[in-house]
């Protein structure tokens, strides 16, 4: 039976903030002073912000209530203690650990299983979950399923980890050299595609087999569960929450950025069943965060989010959220455009090797569209791709080339309207009709690691 998405947003708006509109010169300007890096640019210069969804959810007014009870006790505070009852009450997890965003929690959680040359099997580590298991002298392997890697695929689970590749791995690198299976949901770096209830049990069995332990990255847990009612038998008159559950069910542990699916700005948490690494956890904690119950976050933000957990699970919202997206990559689509589908949870793919097929990877072209639309509309994407990705080898000096060349953009929650996603569509449109004369970029200085956040570029 199919979805009925619905025609409209389930809430009506009660503040705004204005936004600036800059000229295509000033913006020429613009990106002249941060380098080409759209990281670098002002928000305040940007007119549709769409390089993340990370942290950039607009509350809702129980949150914004919320926060006038934050209790900012050092220990223990009221609010804490809401949390640590509602993070038990979706993933069934016993011991939770707060942190002020989810990459010190994959910190933590690294920190704990990885030693020198032991290895981390996963779907697609993002990149601060790539350079979490790297800096601790690990080696992040991605065994996301061939149609996960191919944009034109409509296959409905395109985040699954390819069990076979799994079992494949854990056997020739030895049981001994395999620190922990690591399964992002939904799977971000192409393009938001869920992973299915089916794979999460098949991982368990294979991690079971071997004696490993297995973790979800939950940072869009929400979207995927929506997925899975969506698109998986068996699972259409459950709820969201249900789903949820299952799916933690299944793994030991996770870890969340709740600036996605906690729908609040800042926050995150570390969530385990084992008691030992719990404790080897907390003291973790202490040293790079703060005390065991608020973790760098203050009372109020642990507030927020203990309410926006629960938001992220009613099903008119949720489906409005996908609605939206779609939305944005249906009619790009449409146009024309090659978008990587089917279209995801949390944003829309375009396919830079078809969008720009002239600029060679080396060459940025992610980063070329990115400057392009940004300059066209004031814009900002993301570009997930050889900048991001790529690299290097340090013992062979071999080029090691990114799977997928794709800008992203990621749509924030309850932030934009759909006029917001139309101007967005006519600006890539186009961009699109004048993608012969765009010519690629170049490094002119770069970080050792992460270095799509900081590095700059100029046009060749």
């Amino acid at each position: 039976m199919a979805y009925h998405f619905p025609e409209a947003e389930p809430y009506r708006i009660k503040v705004i903030e204005p936004l600036k509109i800059t000229s295509r010169s000033q913006r020429q300007q613009i990106l002249k002073d941060a380098s080409y890096n759209l990281f670098n640019i002002p928000a305040e210069d940007v007119y549709i912000d769409l390089l993340t969804d990370s942290g950039t959810s607009a509350m809702s007014q129980d949150q914004w209530a919320g926060l006038m009870i934050g209790d900012e006790s050092y220990a223990g505070c009221r609010n804490w203690f809401h949390l640590q009852e509602t993070v038990r009450d979706i993933t069934g997890y016993q011991y939770i650990l707060p942190t002020h965003q989810g990459r010190s929690a994959e910190n933590i959680l690294m920190m704990i299983h990885l030693r020198q040359g032991l290895s981390a099997l996963g779907n697609m580590f993002f990149d601060t979950t790539h350079a979490h298991v790297q800096t601790k002298g690990g080696i992040p392997r991605n065994l996301v399923i061939d149609e996960g890697l191919d944009g034109e695929s409509n296959h409905p689970f395109k985040g699954n980890i390819d069990i076979d590749k799994l079992e494949e791995h854990i056997k020739n690198l030895g049981r001994e050299q395999v620190a922990l299976i690591h399964v992002t949901v939904t799977c971000n770096n192409n393009g938001g595609q869920p992973v299915s209830m089916a794979n999460l049990r098949a991982v368990r069995a294979v991690a079971d087999k071997y004696g490993l332990p297995f973790f979800l990255d939950a940072a869009r847990f929400a979207e995927n569960a929506f997925f899975i009612k969506l698109r998986e038998p068996g699972y259409a008159e459950k709820s969201v929450k249900e789903i949820a559950r299952e799916m933690f069910s299944y793994a030991d542990g996770c870890t969340m950025s709740s600036k996605k699916d906690g729908l609040v700005n800042i926050g995150g948490f570390l969530a385990l069943n084992d008691e030992a690494n719990f404790r080897q956890a907390q003291q973790y904690l202490i040293l790079l965060e703060g005390f065991i119950t608020y973790g760098g976050m203050a009372g109020r933000d642990l507030e927020a989010l203990s309410r926006g957990l629960k938001e992220v699970l009613d099903e008119s919202y949720m489906a409005n959220r996908i609605r939206q997206v779609h939305y944005l990559g249906n009619q790009m689509l449409a146009a024309g455009l090659p978008v990587f589908r089917p279209i995801g949870g949390h944003c829309v793919l375009i396919d830079m090797k078809q969008f720009l097929p002239h600029i060679p990877q080396l060459e940025f072209p992610c980063e070329v569209f990115c400057a392009e639309l940004y300059l066209d509309s004031g814009t900002r994407a993301v570009g997930l791709g050889q900048l991001a990705f790529g690299g290097v080898d340090e013992e062979t000096g071999e080029i090691l080339y990114a799977p997928l060349e794709v800008v992203r953009l990621a749509i924030p929650r309850r932030v934009y309207t759909d006029n917001h996603m139309d101007v967005v569509i006519r600006s890539a449109i186009r961009t699109y009709e004048r993608r012969d004369s765009l010519r690629g970029m170049k490094i002119t200085w770069s970080p050792q690691v992460l270095r799509h956040f900081t590095a700059h570029l100029a046009p060749i």
